[in-house]
């Protein structure tokens, strides 16, 4: 029998983590059946868990430095001496630094906000372009994908950019956490299985041009309107995602002319909070 007793949210962390009994992980999986919000957050924080495993998991397999070995660290009480002192060296120069950095950083932070976000893009762009069964989180032919992502951004989505002029179709989108709180990504694929996605989320900087960025063999034109900013990834390709990125500006604009539309291409067109 199925325990109904209303799930915590420390339950919710350890069914992300894998490691709910079993007893309870059907209980679980009912309540986030009938509770979208909490559905939400369940997504968006094992997408996070992904996105930190992608970027960081390699460096838990490191070896230990051999000059960090135990063996080393252990003959006589001059070693140690010598470890000490340059622990507390280390210690007082990386403090020092660490301040200088994090000062650094804030700065950085509050003059590059749309550079952050379009860092954040091209590593869900990378992540979820190469997933074969679970590339997005709900499909474009679900009705319910814009009004839940409206809710959780503050923005009203009322229809998707219609990309079928650049051989382009919505496959869905997916909510993911950021720095800002939530965004949404969405993805497209052409005809050749290339996929190209759209990500947006709230931002503080002031209505700006495009700005291209390039990590690794990706691609991003970004930019801000409106409160939101938004990050168009792809191929390392200016002058494949510029035209693109023109075309759903002027749709979300509406300032130019808005190609058909059709139920499952439904996103942007007004903005609320």
């Amino acid at each position: 029998m199925v325990d109904r007793s209303p799930v915590t949210e420390d339950e919710l962390h350890v069914y992300v983590d894998g490691e709910l009994p079993a007893d309870r992980r059907e209980a679980v999986e009912i309540w986030l059946a009938n509770h979208p919000d909490d559905a939400a957050r369940v997504a968006g924080w094992r997408a996070q868990s992904e996105m930190i495993r992608s970027r960081y998991a390699a460096i838990a397999d490191e070896p230990v430095p051999r000059r960090l070995a135990l063996d080393r660290l252990s003959r006589g009480w001059r070693t140690w001496a010598t470890v000490a002192a340059a622990v507390i060296v280390a210690f007082a120069i990386g403090g020092a630094t660490g301040w200088m950095a994090r000062s650094s950083a804030t700065i950085a932070a509050s003059s590059s906000g749309l550079e952050a976000m379009a860092e954040e893009a091209l590593t869900a762009h990378q992540l979820y372009i190469g997933e074969v069964r679970h590339p997005i989180e709900v499909a474009a032919t679900e009705a319910h994908l814009l009004p839940w992502l409206s809710r959780r951004l503050g923005l009203q989505l009322a229809r998707t950019p219609n990309l079928q002029a650049f051989d382009l179709t919505l496959l869905g989108g997916r909510l993911l956490p950021s720095k800002k709180g939530p965004a949404a990504l969405f993805m497209y694929e052409s005809g050749s299985g290339e996929r190209i996605t759209l990500y947006v989320a709230r931002s503080t900087e002031p209505r700006s041009s495009f700005r291209y960025k390039v990590q690794d063999k990706y691609g991003a034109l970004r930019w801000s309107d409106g409160g939101y900013g938004w990050v168009l990834s792809g191929p390392n390709d200016k002058s494949r995602l510029k035209p693109i990125a023109i075309a759903i500006y002027e749709q979300l604009d509406n300032r130019g002319p808005t190609p058909a539309r059709s139920s499952a291409d439904q996103l942007i067109s007004r903005r609320g909070s």
